[in-house]
């Protein structure tokens, strides 16, 4: 079986077109899951064990049980890139809590879904080739006291707004700010700044997802002899920076070239290049080549 959009559902490789859940799935209902997005090359998934490590970690948080062990998704996703036409793609494994009744009440759903989708994803057109321009959103993040960031739910809506904010005022991707007007993050990515030839990126407690691309990038710079701070950030800080990219699975590493009509003074800038580099090396030592 090979096609571009390809989906395994609860033991079956299907063509996604034809894969179906029911419509009383709390997933679809109320946003009631969990998920990664995970990017392979020459068909090797990368840095899988974190992802599915982290996928395990949120669905425990809201008392969500994987009926798979890491080593049968493991094998779902071997099957699934084994299966898929292209030797470059992007999955979508979902988890949801299962069909049960209307109410948010989750105790009758005793199934959960298991889904991963294989597809091309790009988050930004022409992102890589020429720099994203970007808008500080008035969206706001939703606290950590409401709904911890380190949990990837399905429930995306918070950062759908902003998205839509950033399509109406004819930017990429939207930043938004956390309920004390520091940075957070962008709609479906890590934000990283440079000043003086020092990488800032804000701390997770300020809001931002624990990034498994974040999280490389900043090994890689100190690997790299790049002084690094997890700090908290303001719009000033956007405003003023000598560079600015984000960074995410979906995203990749895309170079920013302004915000709010500001334009970064590097675009694609010294530090930046640097790291795309060392990602890229990154890359090719655990899949063996990049395209």
């Amino acid at each position: 079986m090979s096609t571009h959009l390809l989906t395994w559902l609860n033991g079956q490789l299907l063509p996604t077109n034809q894969a179906c859940i029911p419509v009383n799935d709390h997933g679809l209902l109320y946003g009631d899951g969990v998920f990664e997005g995970i990017r392979f090359y020459r068909r090797r998934a990368f840095r899988l064990q974190r992802h599915l490590q982290r996928l395990a970690l949120s669905a425990r948080v809201i008392a969500l049980e994987i009926p798979y062990s890491t080593e049968e998704l493991e094998a779902v996703i071997e099957r699934l890139i084994e299966a898929f036409a292209d030797d470059y793609g992007y999955i979508r494994l979902m988890v949801t809590r299962g069909a049960g009744p209307l109410g948010l009440n989750p105790k009758s759903c005793s199934q959960p879904n298991v889904i991963a989708i294989a597809d091309q994803l790009t988050m930004i057109e022409l992102g890589q080739q020429v720099g994203a321009r970007l808008i500080v959103s008035s969206v706001r993040r939703l606290p950590a006291d409401g709904l911890d960031p380190r949990i990837k739910s399905l429930n995306y809506l918070n950062h759908i707004l902003a998205k839509i904010e950033a399509n109406h005022a004819g930017a990429d991707e939207a930043i938004l700010l956390n309920a004390q007007g520091r940075v957070a993050e962008g709609t479906a990515d890590n934000v990283f700044i440079v000043r003086d030839g020092c990488l800032l990126t804000p701390p997770c407690s300020e809001g931002a997802l624990e990034g498994i691309t974040r999280e490389l990038v900043l090994q890689l710079a100190r690997d790299n002899g790049i002084e690094t701070r997890e700090q908290s950030l303001g719009v000033y800080d956007l405003y003023a920076a000598d560079e600015c990219f984000l960074t995410g699975t979906g995203a990749e590493m895309i170079p920013v070239a302004s915000i709010d009509c500001r334009s970064m003074p590097g675009c694609p800038g010294p530090v930046f290049g640097q790291l795309q580099q060392a990602f890229r090396r990154a890359i090719d030592q655990e899949c063996g080549g990049i395209i």
